[in-house]
This record gives structure tokens, sequence and C-alpha cells, in this order.
């Protein structure tokens, strides 16, 4: 297994960032979030430029790169939900014209008349309001539903970027067709990881933000960056960052060779993101002063984006904690 870019890869990298910086700038992110501006043209770019076609499980690394730019941009748009929750879930019901999510729990199917109901509600889905399509996730399978056939409500979150839903079925009829064969627990992996990888990427841009004040903020006629406890902090960032980050791409590697060690190194790559964006935040908004806690500021788009990831999909505790199980049970 290599824990290094080829050079494919490297330009895959390169070309992907610049492109965010392009397309999706601080300032579309204000406009959205103060003007209410639609992000679905930001979409259009993505499905233009091929990155919604990520879905084969040999792509997961080129997939990893995208969305830890994504994460660095706070991207507005479901290419999250789409590419790490539904995908997974929905083997041949690709569309790269169309967003989609995945609904986890809450939902139970009955069989009836050759075909289906479900019925249920369930809360906090990611995109669930503006998705095309859903993966609805129960004890009969995995079914695929039209967006239209459900009722789907935004509900208040942390990130004012990110969409959550509450999405009720109120017994929606589906044909036995539109069951799917997937693998729910390689599909849980892609999407920790993908959530992983997304607050990597928004703890970064806390970093770079970080060191673009300290260098230029003075305080006693010199930089704060020159001070040996200001360093220290930023070094701490940088530490926390590059672990997480490793652990991230070592789990997109385990998915992409379908290395049975996917299981725990998921768990390992979202506890990680976990206990990084707790550090990266904390000295954040300590070095960057009163400042660092104000509207203005747009570290607070990328505070929010990676508290909102911790809460997702379970937290650094809960992880760690199944991490710790599964090694004991392995030792006995």
């Amino acid at each position: 297994m290599l824990f290094e870019f080829d050079a494919e890869q490297r330009l895959w990298q390169d070309t992907v960032h610049k492109a965010v910086l392009k397309e999706c700038p601080p300032t579309l992110i204000r406009r959205i979030v103060d003007d209410g501006a639609d992000p679905a043209p930001l979409w259009r770019v993505y499905v233009d430029q091929g990155w919604t076609e990520l879905t084969d499980p040999a792509d997961t690394v080129e997939l990893a790169i995208v969305l830890e730019e994504l994460g660095r941009a706070t991207d507005p748009t479901p290419y999250l939900a789409t590419l790490t929750r539904f995908a997974p879930l929905a083997p041949g019901f690709g569309d790269p014209e169309q967003s989609g999510t995945a609904v986890h729990a809450g939902v139970n199917a009955r069989p009836e008349d050759g075909g289906w109901v479900l019925e249920g509600t369930a809360r906090h889905v990611l995109d669930g309001d503006r998705a095309d399509r859903l993966a609805v996730l129960t004890d009969a399978g995995v079914f695929v539903v039209p967006a239209a056939e459900v009722t789907a409500v935004r509900t208040p979150a942390l990130d004012p970027v990110l969409h959550l839903a509450e999405v009720t079925f109120p017994q929606v009829r589906v044909t036995e067709q539109a069951r799917v064969a997937a693998d729910p627990e390689r599909a849980r992996h892609l999407a920790l990881t993908g959530t992983a990888l997304t607050m990597v990427g928004a703890c970064r841009r806390a970093l770079d933000m970080v060191l673009d004040h300290v260098r230029t903020r003075r305080q006693f006629d010199a930089p704060i960056g020159s001070f040996q406890a200001v360093q220290h902090k930023a070094a701490d960032m940088h530490v926390a960052v590059e672990r997480a980050r490793a652990l991230a791409y070592f789990a997109a590697l385990t998915i992409a060779e379908d290395d049975p060690r996917r299981r725990i190194a998921a768990s390992m790559a979202k506890a990680a993101a976990g206990e990084c964006q707790a550090l990266v935040f904390r000295n954040a908004v300590q070095l960057f002063g009163a400042m660092g806690h104000t509207w203005e500021n747009d570290l607070q788009f990328a505070i929010k984006r990676a508290k909102a990831g911790e809460l997702m999909l379970g937290g650094a505790a809960e992880h760690r904690a199944q991490i710790a199980e599964e090694c004991h049970a392995t030792d006995l």
C-alpha cells in the first residue's frame, strides 16, 4: 500500500485546488449565508468537471482529494451526501447529474402486493431537503426513493451553509426493483472517511488563516508569530491536522483496495478528525483574539463545518471506544 500521491494524483490535487479556489471562494459562501444566493450553479460546475462520477471504489483516493478541498472551502452543495452517503448505498442507480443522500434510521419497510411500503420519519438527514434521490436503509434492505415521494423540512444547524432535514415517509410505495444490493457496512466506512476528510479540510483552512494572521498582526513592534507561545500553538495545530489527514487518507486507501482494515481505519480517521477540530479551533480562536468571535471573520465557517462533522456519524469518543473494543476482541 503506497502512502504518497503518485504524479497523476498530485496533478489531480493541484487541479482540484485551483478549481475550488476559483469557483467556491469565501465571497460565495458569504453571499449564500447573508443574501441567500443559490449554490446550484456550483453543483453544475462539479458535474461538468466530472467530480460527481467518482463512484467506483477504485477512485476513492481521488474522491478523498476532492472532499478535502471542498471541506476547506465550506462547500455549500450536496456533494458530500451524494458521493459518500447515496452512491455507496445505491450502486447501479448513479446519475452524475442528480444529487442524493442516505437515510440510515427511522424508516420501516413492510411487504405489500408484491412491493414494499416505507413509513417513518428520519431526522438530521444530510441534504434531505434538496437531494433528488434517497437511499433508504431498512431492516428489509436498501431502497432508492425519488425525493418527490417524501416530505422534507430543513432544520436548523450549527453550520449555516449545511443542510439537515427531517424526512417523512408517508407510506411510500415502492417496487421490488427499487431494492438494491448494497453493503451497508462498506458504505458506512466511506461515509465516515468522507466526513473526516471534510473536517480535515476545514481544519486546514483554519490553520492557514491563523498563519496569515500571526504573520501580519503586530504587538510590541513585532509580528505575534515571532512569540514562542504563538509558535507552539500553531505547531500543535499543524501536527493535529497532519495526523488526522494521514489517517483519513489511509482509510481512503483501505477502501480503494478493499483492505479488511477499512473498518477500524474509518473509525480511526473519524476519531482523529474529531480530536483535531477540538484543538485546532480552540487555538485558532485564541490566536485571533476577539476577532475570532465575530461574524465578519470567515474563521467561523471553517469552525462550524468541522464542528458539525464531529456531530455526524458518532463523535471522537464513540469511535475511540469502538476501536478499543475491536482491538481488545482481536487480542483475545
